[in-house]
């Protein structure tokens, strides 16, 4: 089930309470990834574990809960499938009488027949999309089977080991995940999902995100309407709370925003002062802001925007290797400028100039240390230029993406998450990335 797929949500709240699963991307062949995170060695022991598989066997057997996920994403079609119902009446009285008597059907008549049947043609793509879901719940079943199947084995292995030679057998799996992450690093950019639509709320600009750094059992989401002179940012306690517009809490910020592109990094938001080039850390915990800093020389108030406008001067944003700012300055010609912040001080680290024109720009984000920019936000916009901070060199790229609904006015990535926020036309959609990765062998 795709929608699922992007959002994770872990079982445990960490790795020293019990096994963590968590749903990611999917393959080629549309099937389900899973991560699975041991607990900590001074964990493992029998009563804990045993106790801990039984509720992941009940968490599996409450699948209900993801066909309610599913249920909320097609509320909206069912929705506009019952308001077409009259109209589909309307027009098959029409056609009946037409039949009955061809003379009946006059040049005026024609046309409103006409124009009834263009009425209904938006109905299609819906009905693709209910033939689509459906062969994703088949493919949950088949998930849901497999899994029952390999849970079902670790519990008949749990009770044919001796303990201690179980534990050991956990150590050894730990040592060698931990040695496999260390060698899938980052990667580049070589893909981009079709789009997954979570939400449609607010006005046609604005932004949304989770936190990109803190432990993924986080899962609050926060919501931002507007581009510029907004104060009031919502806070909702998990993306179903956010796909509901329920259980949320309001942040009523001491100064004013510009721009979409704000982030959530380690518990504060970063975002850009209103009608200034300030840079202003906002700690939601403490509802204090911590640090505010002038980016020296940087264009704010529509002065350098991405090419949808909207005081989009400078763009904040993090990936893997921390906190970033994307700008540019005058005596930079409206080139775009990329800044590493540290992320306490909001203090400069180091900073290139890429040479690429910030308002040919649609939107940019930032993968491993390297900043993707997209030719336009409009429908047809495609990934086109890619610049590596490590090597301070660039490509021309042409990765192609679904733009939905035809205005992108904020696009980030969530490094924890490894995928794509955007705020498209009053949407809020998600895309799966996927990255090309080289594994070093022992030999290299």
């Amino acid at each position: 089930m795709k929608f699922d797929h992007s959002i994770k949500q872990a079982l445990y709240p960490s790795p020293e309470e019990g096994w963590q699963i968590y749903s990611s991307a999917q393959d080629a062949d549309g099937k389900c990834i899973c991560t699975v995170v041991a607990p900590a060695q001074n964990m493992c022991n029998r009563d804990p574990r045993s106790r801990q598989l039984r509720q992941l066997m009940e968490k599996v057997q409450n699948i209900t809960q993801s066909m309610e996920v599913l249920d909320l994403r097609t509320y909206r079609d069912l929705q506009y499938v019952r308001d077409t119902e009259n109209l589909m009446k309307t027009v098959d009285g029409k056609l009946k009488t037409a039949s009955e008597n061809p003379r009946s059907l006059n040049p005026k008549s024609f046309q409103e027949l006409k124009d009834k049947v263009t009425q209904l043609l938006p109905l299609l793509p819906v009905l693709e999309q209910y033939k689509a879901d459906a062969r994703m719940i088949l493919r949950l079943r088949e998930e849901v089977r497999n899994l029952s199947l390999v849970l079902m084995a670790i519990q008949e292995e749990m009770g044919a080991y001796d303990y201690e030679e179980l534990r050991q057998r956990v150590l050894l799996l730990e040592t060698r995940l931990h040695s496999c992450m260390q060698k899938l690093g980052c990667g580049k950019l070589t893909g981009v999902s079709n789009p997954i639509t979570v939400r449609a709320s607010g006005s046609r600009f604005g932004s949304w995100m989770t936190d990109t750094m803190i432990p993924s059992s986080d899962n609050r989401v926060w919501s931002m309407d507007g581009y510029f002179k907004g104060r009031r940012v919502l806070e909702y306690r998990t993306m179903n709370d956010f796909m509901k517009g329920q259980n949320f809490v309001q942040h009523l910020l001491p100064h004013p925003w510009a721009g979409t592109g704000h982030v959530v990094y380690n518990g504060s938001l970063y975002y850009n002062k209103y009608q200034s080039n300030i840079l202003i850390k906002y700690h939601f915990r403490s509802r204090s802001v911590l640090v505010q800093r002038s980016l020296s020389g940087a264009g704010y108030n529509n002065t350098f925007p991405y090419s949808w406008g909207g005081s989009s001067d400078i763009d904040l944003m993090a990936d893997e290797n921390g906190l970033w700012a994307v700008y540019t300055t005058i005596p930079n010609a409206g080139n775009i400028v990329i800044s590493r912040l540290e992320p306490q001080s909001l203090e400069v680290l180091q900073t290139w100039d890429t040479g690429f024109p910030k308002r040919s720009a649609g939107e940019s984000f930032m993968i491993c240390g390297t900043l993707y920019v997209t030719n336009s936000h409009l429908a047809g916009a495609k990934i086109y230029f890619a610049y590596y901070t490590n090597t301070s060199t660039y490509e021309y790229t042409d990765i192609p993406f679904h733009n939905q609904y035809s205005h992108i006015s904020m696009m980030d990535y969530n490094p924890r998450e490894r995928v794509l926020y955007t705020w498209n036309n009053g949407h809020q959609v998600l895309y799966n990335v996927t990255l090309f990765q080289v594994i070093k062998t022992a030999e290299d």
